[in-house]
């Protein structure tokens, strides 16, 4: 195999678009397959600095199909809409102090267009791990499935519109200034060192005062984000207050319960079911997380299930009452995989849901293309 450097060809690369060719590791062993997405450019210079690799001859057949360009985005599929969004959100929050805010506005647009285009495939993104999310560091990540929350038990609580888009961008911007640290601490098995732990104490009213330096003028929006780690005992921090906005609350319920459902290196992630089971526990009787559990459903889309009937497969959408969601059934009774699955009511006899499933019970690989096509269909 005739092979140059990946950085000598890095005028063919387009972050968050599909690659024309391969990359492969100094050892020529391969490290992204064609069509995968390079996501943002710590991803591209940590692939230079591992020496990594592509074939001459697959680049040819590159260039000859013409230059990479990054598509259009009314024409990407919903799951390149995310992870586009996904750039544009981590630099936001990376931003220069002067950008951030117009930014953070343009990202807020993009993705709340995505969530009323697609509200069901829009809680999935919370709820499953895509397959192109191994390129996200968690703290934007974190970021985006917190404000996805926050903006759906909004709507569930009958917020205006208004309302839910400064619960969308209080939720997207909490944690603004240890977005770094979150995807760090993400991976570490050791105990926060004294200067992380200082770090995270302080961050609610650091990320606050970098939204207000950056031109945030929304005094609510900022509020919140400043106190979304206070608890109304006194027992939070960083002040101890016992007077907090709802607003702040509902940030910190999201928080908590988003947060669940992602896998770190100390704790792989719950299920959405074991996440709301814990946030009841920890708020019984609270209107806020109630309806944070409400929005999502006690089987929210993405879930992986099995049926009374046997079959196994994923919910689709939140059905008439809590236990009873659509769902995709992609095996038959045996557990065979189906060629094309098949939509089942699940408040139908025979068909209730008995058991959450983790993707490993699976028979089959569930590619995002698989997935996409499931919410499409129903």
């Amino acid at each position: 195999m005739r092979v140059c450097s990946l950085s000598t060809v890095k005028s063919r690369i387009v972050l968050g678009a599909p690659l024309p060719f391969s990359v492969r590791d100094s050892t020529q062993m391969l490290l992204l397959a064609r069509g995968q997405i390079i996501c943002d450019e710590s991803q591209l210079s940590e692939l230079f600095q591992r020496g990594a690799l592509v074939d001459i001859d697959e680049l040819a057949g590159a260039i000859k199909d013409g230059p990479q360009e990054a598509p259009a985005r009314n024409h990407l599929r919903p799951q390149a809409e995310w992870d586009q969004c996904r750039v544009d959100v981590q630099n936001a929050l990376t931003a220069p102090e002067r950008d951030m805010a117009a930014a953070i506005e343009q990202c807020t647009d993009r993705l709340l267009s995505l969530i009323a285009q697609r509200p069901d495939f829009a809680l999935s993104q919370v709820v499953r791990k895509p397959e192109s999310e191994d390129c996200w560091n968690y703290g934007v990540s974190h970021s985006v499935h917190a404000a996805t929350a926050c903006q759906a038990a909004a709507r569930q609580l009958g917020w205006s519109v208004d309302e839910q888009r400064r619960a969308f961008q209080a939720g997207l911007t909490m944690n603004v200034s240890i977005v770094a640290l979150q995807s760090r601490l993400a991976t570490q098995v050791s105990p926060l060192t004294v200067k992380q732990r200082e770090t995270i104490d302080q961050h609610p009213i650091r990320s606050a005062e970098m939204l207000g330096l950056a031109g945030v003028g929304d005094v609510d929006w900022l509020d919140a984000v400043a106190q979304h780690h206070e608890v109304r005992d006194g027992s939070g921090y960083p002040n101890r207050l016992k007077t907090v906005g709802e607003l702040a609350e509902l940030l910190r319920y999201a928080d908590i319960y988003t947060a669940r459902m992602s896998s770190r290196a100390s704790r792989p992630a719950l299920s959405a079911k074991q996440a709301a089971r814990e946030l009841h526990e920890m708020a019984a009787g609270n209107t806020l997380a109630a309806s944070l559990i409400k929005s999502f459903g006690i089987f929210p889309p993405g879930s992986l299930v099995k049926l009374a009937s046997g079959e196994l497969g994923m919910v689709t959408s939140n059905g008439e009452k809590a236990y009873h969601p659509l769902v995709a059934a992609l095996t038959d009774a045996a557990g065979i995989p189906r060629m094309s699955p098949l939509m089942r009511d699940t408040a139908r006899q025979g068909s209730a849901v008995v058991a959450v499933l983790s993707v490993h019970a699976l028979p089959m690989r569930l590619t995002d293309a698989k997935i996409e096509g499931l919410f499409q269909d129903h």
